[in-house]
């Protein structure tokens, strides 16, 4: 198991990461998935990488994490939040806080709109754009080919800008 670790543990951080961008939930997951890949290391079947069928097991946990604390609110848009009550200052701060709000909304009504997909369109397009895997390790990730990994998010991606273009 210590070998395992240390051949994949940089892979399914840096996979979490990427999906998170908090490094102490990136770390914390990544034990979390290690454990949970020792408890059922025996539905193995060797029918991919061992580092794929381990971002299966980290994307499962980050998707229960996401789900169990979603209706948390990020420190910083609270901050604004109080901040737009009175009339704040316009610093270089707050500008960048801005800006981040504003990302942040615009994300929130894309992955709206990603909802709105059939789910293997959705998982299709959440782990390309969300992790560093190839249309092939997606097909192996979902148990389908590379072909279908790639139709799937052209379509999606397609679908996703049709709807952002009818809504403006």
């Amino acid at each position: 198991m210590e070998e395992l670790y240390s051949q994949n543990a940089k892979i399914v951080y840096c996979f979490i990461f990427k999906n998170c961008r908090d490094s102490q939930l990136a770390q914390d997951l990544t034990q979390e998935t290690f454990l949970q890949a020792y408890k059922c290391m025996d539905r193995y079947d060797g029918s991919c990488k061992i580092s794929v069928w381990l971002c299966q097991i980290a994307k499962h946990l980050l998707y229960r994490y996401g789900e169990k604390h979603r209706h948390e609110i990020p420190e910083e848009l609270e901050e604004l939040h109080s901040a737009s009550a009175g009339q704040p200052l316009k610093t270089a701060a707050y500008d960048t806080t801005y800006q981040q709000a504003d990302a942040h909304i615009e994300l929130v009504d894309v992955l709206k709109e990603l909802q709105k997909l059939p789910s293997a369109m959705r998982e299709v397009i959440y782990l390309r754009i969300t992790g560093t895997l190839s249309f092939k390790e997606i097909g192996e990730i979902l148990g389908k080919s590379e072909n279908w990994a790639r139709v799937n998010f052209y379509r999606g991606k397609e679908l996703l800008l049709k709807g952002r273009m009818n809504d403006d």
